[in-house]
């Protein structure tokens, strides 16, 4: 049974810390509310953001843990609630036969929908009309977004992410979702962004950093096809104005926050094909 090296943070803004140690490459965070547990891949990898909280934070509580990964999404499902975005559902088990309700079990792949960066994709790729679509989730983690957009419409979806488990999470999360028009029109695939080439779609997701976002723009914004749309999160309010920099040479449509998060949807003009 896998066990994760987890850094336990007290006496700090969460949002804060997950800003601080994005760098280190956290596979997922839980809110035990009075604390954050942020897990990681390697033990080198949480020194690392240790050493960044206590720079950062210097104030903070911090204590090293070893947390069993059934421990964790046990745990994780027990308290966890269905979350309503728009149309759609997003809970840990079927209740219903309704299409636009997507199964998402806890595990160390980000995205159960109950982070407000994953509820500002879900609302945004329901104001696009994905019918006959290709859809493209960078950093599928959970495969909730990939999943989404199927729902909802889109033709074939690819989503992609560097982390082995989250590709895992993402193919065992998909099995539990019945495809409502049959087939298989969502696969998931290991790719790094940073080394991997990405192919293009007609709509683009990334639910990532800002930091992470903007040092992958151009890469980004190709895997756009003209005319087509992106949709970005990860995104803390701080980091807005950097992040639409980065990517103004799309056309910002749309600009929604919730909490400290923001998320942003551009257009690519059809006369963009450079």
């Amino acid at each position: 049974m896998p066990t994760y090296p987890a850094l336990q943070i007290d006496g700090a803004d969460p949002d804060f810390v997950l800003a601080v140690v994005d760098d280190a490459g956290p596979l997922a965070a839980e809110d035990l509310g009075t604390s954050l547990m942020v897990f990681f891949q390697t033990p080198t990898q949480r020194s690392a953001a240790r050493a960044a909280v206590a720079r950062a934070i210097p104030h903070a509580t911090l204590t090293d843990r070893e947390v069993d990964d059934e421990d964790w999404a046990r745990r994780s499902q027990e308290n966890l609630q269905p979350i309503v975005v728009g149309r759609l559902t997003v809970r840990s088990t079927r209740s219903t036969g309704d299409p636009l309700e997507v199964v998402i079990q806890p595990s160390m792949g980000f995205g159960t929908g109950h982070h407000a960066t994953t509820r500002l994709c879900l609302a945004a790729l329901q104001r696009l009309d994905l019918r006959q679509c290709t859809v493209l989730d960078i950093g599928t983690g959970s495969g909730v977004l990939a999943i989404a957009a199927r729902a909802l419409g889109a033709d074939r979806v690819l989503g992609v992410d560097h982390d082995p488990d989250a590709v895992r999470s993402a193919t065992e999360n998909l099995a539990l979702n019945p495809d409502p028009r049959g087939g298989s029109g969502v696969r998931f695939e290991l790719r790094d962004l940073a080394r991997d080439a990405l192919p293009t779609a007609r709509v683009v997701t990334a639910n990532l950093t800002g930091a992470l976002l903007c040092r992958a723009a151009p890469s980004v914004i190709r895997a756009v096809e003209p005319g087509g749309y992106l949709i970005l999160s990860g995104i803390l309010a701080t980091e807005r104005n950097e992040v639409v920099t980065a990517f103004s040479r799309l056309q910002l449509e749309h600009d929604a926050s919730e909490d400290e998060w923001v998320g942003l949807s551009f257009n690519r003009s059809i006369h963009d094909t450079v």
